[in-house]
């Protein structure tokens, strides 16, 4: 688990910050759950629900700034999800400078609206027009993160997408992730397709996964804590963990991090989505802290 890079400038309830040097926006909700969303990717960088401790990781090494790929968090994979096409790994909208449309408190939910839209920049590379937008919510014990796609040009593109989240875990060799009993995944390690056999996976390595067609709800357990990890129009479920041996290997991540941390992420892989002209996709993925 992972402390704040900075401290806000000033008490806002909902409003701008900086956040390791960065413009950002900070969440907070009636109740006092928190969540801080750089405007570099819209990029969630801390979650703290009501009454508990960080629940993301954040890596004390990463960098921040133009064409930074933040260690952590919850990067936004559009519209190629790692090297699997001829765009940079994991596209170009974690690196991009996003608009903040709204950034308010409405019930008792705290939530902020920021988009991002082609550009002489982005057609360069992939030459589509869409515009992207990400629904930021917080309230109590609860985080929803909602990315849609909008093609707002004539001709159809596909595009794959994910939120590449890092969960902050004490020791994550304790840790159980649940809910993925006999599903087919592709295991990057091993290059190969296999299935879950046991309905608990358990990390003490390095471990690469896309689980394809994947439940929408999970349970994360530690001493203390069980985390759902649920979403809705998504279809596949990365689970990384770079183990000993590729953390080391890092140099935006303390050697032993990889202990801290497990990513779970919504994802759309294996399926590109495609759109038409004025089309538009949306998907969620919700975390919550269970009693």
């Amino acid at each position: 688990m992972t402390d704040a890079h900075d401290q806000p400038r000033a008490l806002y309830p909902t409003g701008p910050i900086s956040f390791g040097g960065q413009p950002a926006v900070q969440l907070r909700s009636p109740n006092g759950a928190q969540a801080t969303i750089l405007l570099h990717g819209a990029h969630v960088v801390s979650w703290i629900p009501a009454g508990h401790e960080e629940q993301l990781y954040l890596s004390s090494e990463t960098t921040f700034g133009v064409g930074a790929a933040v260690r952590g968090g919850v990067p936004v994979i559009f519209p190629q999800f790692n090297q699997q096409g001829p765009l940079p790994k994991h596209g170009f909208a974690r690196n991009r400078a996003w608009q903040v449309q709204v950034a308010e408190v409405r019930g008792e939910h705290a939530f902020a609206v920021l988009t991002l839209s082609d550009d002489e920049a982005t057609r360069a590379i992939w030459p589509h027009a869409f515009t992207l937008e990400l629904t930021v919510s917080v309230d109590d014990r609860r985080l929803e993160m909602e990315l849609a796609v909008l093609n707002t040009g004539e001709a159809a593109f596909e595009f794959q997408a994910a939120l590449h989240t890092y969960l902050g875990c004490g020791d994550v060799r304790h840790a159980q992730l649940e809910g993925l009993l006999d599903q087919n995944y592709h295991d990057a390690v091993l290059d190969q397709p296999r299935q879950q056999w046991i309905d608990v996976v358990t990390i003490a390595q390095e471990i690469d996964r896309i689980y394809w067609n994947a439940p929408k709800e999970l349970t994360l357990r530690e001493t203390g804590r069980r985390l759902l990890i649920q979403s809705h129009g998504f279809d596949d479920v990365v689970v990384w963990n770079p183990g000993p041996e590729k953390c080391a290997a890092l140099p935006d991540m303390p050697d032993d991090d990889w202990l801290q941390m497990l990513c779970v992420e919504a994802a759309q892989i294996g399926d590109r989505v495609r759109l038409a002209g004025g089309q538009e996709w949306a998907a969620m993925q919700t975390l919550v802290i269970a009693d």
